[in-house]
């Protein structure tokens, strides 16, 4: 299939690409790196009037470390957060994450920012963000808005961000040395939608653990945490015992929705599956370090 017939404007700063959003509402588009609105374009599940092209604004790109937190702009690609020494050192879920995305030459193009907006429920970045508790920049016509990850992701591909607004970075708390992440996820094939995934931040105090956040992508609507498991591996040490109890906790708490191939009964069990993994992967961590 071929798109449907739209106007084209490449924004020259994010005050143009905001004054175009606000001229043109919900007939408008913005177009980042296009892995995922080309697509849909093609597809016709989606058919705006008008696609503002902002990959020229260069305040939206890059990595920093600003103000006590890690910025990354919108227009960051993939592959750039893969190849980033803050991104390593002060969020390396990312970097654990980042192999899974796709392939490479999708990698090279995609943003950051484009697949927070998108809020595909089986993307790996708005899982990690949700994950490390992040926070959205949404900048509109009357000055810039702060929204918490956990705001953020509304339903199946929405999100909190107004017509006039444009997603202009996000900045993720500093990892501290007490703070350890996994992150994995199953699919059938390196690349493709995952069935079910985790990304796991856990924060310790000597062998216990002092606080958790499990996000799932792949099982609902949205990017999701487990908040009923989270509080019960707090104040905990990650033995046998503990990792029963966050399996019969996630039986309880998941009520994965079926996909076209899996059933919501095969994702609940996937996810036991990596909450095993991730957990084993961090005790076996922790007794090295100990060691």
């Amino acid at each position: 299939m071929k798109s449907p017939e739209f106007d084209y404007i490449r924004a020259r700063s994010v005050s143009h690409a905001l004054s175009l959003l606000t001229s043109h509402g919900d007939e408008a588009r913005i177009l980042a790196g296009g892995q995922s609105l080309l697509a849909a374009l093609n597809m016709r599940l989606s058919e705006p009037s008008l696609l503002i092209d902002i990959g020229a604004i260069d305040a939206l790109r890059g990595v920093q470390v600003s103000g006590g937190a890690l910025r990354i702009g919108a227009l960051t690609t993939h592959t750039e957060i893969e190849n980033s020494a803050l991104v390593a050192q002060h969020a390396p879920l990312l970097k654990l994450a980042v192999g899974h995305i796709a392939h490479r030459a999708i990698r090279n193009s995609g943003t950051w920012g484009g697949s927070i907006a998108n809020a595909d429920p089986a993307a790996e970045w708005p899982c990690c963000l949700l994950a490390l508790d992040g926070t959205v920049i949404a900048q509109n016509p009357r000055g810039e808005r702060r929204i918490a990850a956990a705001e953020f992701f509304t339903g199946l591909y929405t999100t909190a961000l107004a017509e006039d607004e444009l997603l202009v970075a996000c900045e993720l708390p500093l990892a501290q040395r007490d703070d350890w992440f996994g992150f994995q996820e199953l699919a059938r094939r390196l690349g493709d939608y995952a069935i079910a995934g985790l990304a796991m931040n856990l924060r310790f105090s000597g062998p216990v653990v002092q606080s958790a956040r499990l996000a799932w992508l792949g099982l609902g609507a949205k990017p999701m945490r487990t908040p009923q498991t989270e509080a019960l591996l707090a104040g905990r040490p990650l033995d046998a015992a503990t990792e029963a109890l966050v399996v019969a906790s996630l039986r309880e708490e998941l009520d994965p929705l079926a996909d076209l191939t899996n059933t919501g009964a095969t994702k609940k069990h996937l996810a036991t599956v990596l909450a095993r993994r991730l957990l084993a992967q961090a005790n076996a961590t922790r007794q090295s370090v100990a060691a």
